[in-house]
């Protein structure tokens, strides 16, 4: 099969390799039919992720068609269309249970790995280097889905795979980064970084009751999709940030300050120029410029949420801003599996529009040049879905009408239970053993 493969800093290749094959009796073979670039897969191009190997297959936002299942699925058919969610979940452990499914105790194989630099282990994800398991993402033409019986949702036959694709990861992680700052009735959400997980909060941040938002870039056409989705706007080029936001709040600062940018941020400033030489010399893993601008710019007693990655070590960080102001910090990965449905039941009946973030269409074979302009923002890029098919023309749902008034929902429960998950704790451990994993089952 075709896959989109990683040799190194900016050298993405498509190759010919080995099809998937089924390895344990919960996974679940999917021939992917729509695939898509994140803005945290840059990382991984940029060079900034460790323990990536030359051939990693890419990509952890995919869906398509169940081909074949182990023994142990029963809630997928070959045939049932499926949008994947990029975290890997065994649905048993103690977090899972508590619906904390990116921190999965049973799912990273390098768990030991991952303990050394963050303490435990989380989740592990697809195509995101072996820090996060090594396992195979879906920038291919098959991908192998582990504990397939707790992640693949099926897609109804009315949903467009544009509609449903960003289930996967970037509609449930603005969706995330919104809802866990309890936004309140008269609340300003202030949002850095326009790309694609800041111009859906935008529309969560509307579908959680918010009535104003503002949104910070550089971008001139992010800006202006920006403000078609109902965010005021600041250049970041034109205006000191921090000091603007004061400005458009009576001096008081937003509410909640949302930082969709991550470890990549960028600016003109002293320490956004500090960032990138201390980032080109391995001494800070990541530039948190936009991250510091969220800190200084919320108001006293307001929250911070992190939506954009980090991995490593950050420098300058004005902790003392954060506890002399009472700030409350949200931040991790998304628990996917927890958003997933209520969020597709939004987009089916016209309550968010997850498609007006593509801009790029393109072949598998094409991902190369989709990585590269992505990354460089040509061509307006603002987000490339990946067709393993031959490309052929696909209709788009880009109607730019005014959204629905903003309405606010209680997230429901959609916790899968051992039962629904097919087995018992000793099933996992089991999986575990036969895969040689047996020092990673935790107790």
């Amino acid at each position: 099969m075709k896959a989109v493969c990683w040799y190194g800093k900016g050298d993405v290749r498509v190759r010919e390799v080995p099809d998937p094959q089924i390895l344990n009796p919960r996974d679940a073979i999917i021939r992917v039919t729509s695939t898509a670039i994140c803005g945290s897969d840059l990382h991984i191009y940029d060079g900034y992720i460790p323990t990536m190997k030359r051939g990693d297959i890419l990509g952890h936002e995919f869906m398509g068609e169940v081909v074949d299942l182990g023994e142990d699925v029963g809630n997928l058919r070959r045939g049932d269309r499926v949008v994947v969610p990029f975290t890997i979940s065994c649905g048993q452990c103690f977090f899972c249970q508590q619906e904390l499914w990116s921190l999965c105790d049973n799912s990273n194989p390098n768990a030991a790995m991952a303990a050394a630099v963050f303490g435990h282990s989380p989740a592990g994800l697809f195509g995101y280097s072996h820090l996060m398991g090594g396992y195979a993402g879906g920038q291919a033409e098959y991908v192998r889905v582990p504990f397939a019986d707790v992640g693949p949702m099926p897609v109804p036959e009315e949903m467009s795979d544009e509609q449903a694709l960003f289930l996967s990861d970037v509609l449930p992680t603005a969706y995330q980064a919104v809802d866990v700052c309890d936004p309140q009735p008269g609340d300003t959400v202030a949002i850095w970084g326009c790309g694609p997980v800041g111009l859906l909060a935008i529309q969560c941040a509307h579908l959680l009751g918010v009535d104003r938002v503002i949104a910070i870039d550089d971008v001139p056409e992010r800006l202006d999709l920006a403000e078609m989705s109902g965010a005021e706007t600041i250049n970041m080029d034109q205006f000191p940030v921090v000091e603007e936001l004061k400005r458009m709040t009576g001096g008081r600062g937003p509410d909640i300050c949302i930082d969709a940018v991550g470890m990549e941020s960028h600016g003109g400033t002293v320490d956004a120029l500090y960032d990138r030489v201390m980032q080109s010399v391995r001494f800070e893993t990541g530039r948190p410029h936009a991250l510091r601008e969220a800190i200084q710019a919320c108001r006293k007693g307001g929250t911070v949420s992190m939506a954009g990655v980090y991995v490593g070590l950050l420098d300058k960080m004005p902790f003392g801003a954060a506890f002399n102001k009472g700030l409350t910090l949200k931040m991790g990965q998304t628990h996917v599996q927890r958003y997933m449905q209520p969020l597709m039941e939004h987009i089916l009946v016209g309550n968010i529009d997850p498609t007006v973030i593509i801009t790029h269409m393109m072949s598998l074979d094409d991902a190369p040049e989709a990585y590269r302009i992505f990354r460089d923002k040509e061509d307006g890029c603002i987000k490339a879905v990946l067709y393993p098919e031959a490309l052929r023309e696909r209709e788009m749902f880009r109607e730019r009408a005014a959204y629905p008034e903003p309405i606010s929902y209680e997230t429901p429960s959609y916790r899968v239970t051992p039962s629904q998950a097919e087995g018992d704790r000793e099933t996992v451990e089991d999986n575990l053993v036969e895969k040689g994993l047996e020092d990673e089952v935790v107790h």
